[in-house]
């Protein structure tokens, strides 16, 4: 099974959606901002994509700077927690497919996954 974490207001979530239907995936899409991934979920994604938890912070979200993260130095699981409670600031889209996960930016990103 394959699954987008989403926001549909997003044209790159949106870009990243059409690549799926156009490619014929049968995938989920999950609406990040509404359901949230647990800190299992997130943990998960994170080891799957091959980074550190801050490596998928939006960090040009206003919501970064109000909550003074660029002067704080956080552990991975602090960044996880800070995440599932801030879902905004996850970086998007995110596709998981077979055992494997991309940020679609760029869109390459996920089709590199599709394709391997």
């Amino acid at each position: 099974m394959t699954t987008i974490l989403h926001n549909p207001r997003c044209s790159k979530s949106r870009a990243a959606v059409e690549l799926l239907e156009s490619r014929g995936v049968d995938f989920e899409v999950v609406k990040y901002l509404d359901n949230p991934p647990s800190e299992k979920e997130l943990t998960r994604i994170v080891k799957l994509l091959g980074v550190s938890p801050e490596t998928i912070v939006r960090k040009g979200e206003k919501l970064y700077k109000e909550l003074g993260l660029a002067d704080k130095k956080l552990s991975n699981r602090e960044w996880i927690a800070m995440l599932v409670n801030n879902p905004k600031l996850i970086e998007r889209p995110i596709v998981i497919h077979d055992e494997k996960a991309a940020v679609g930016r760029p869109l390459e990103n996920i089709e590199a996954i599709l394709d391997s």
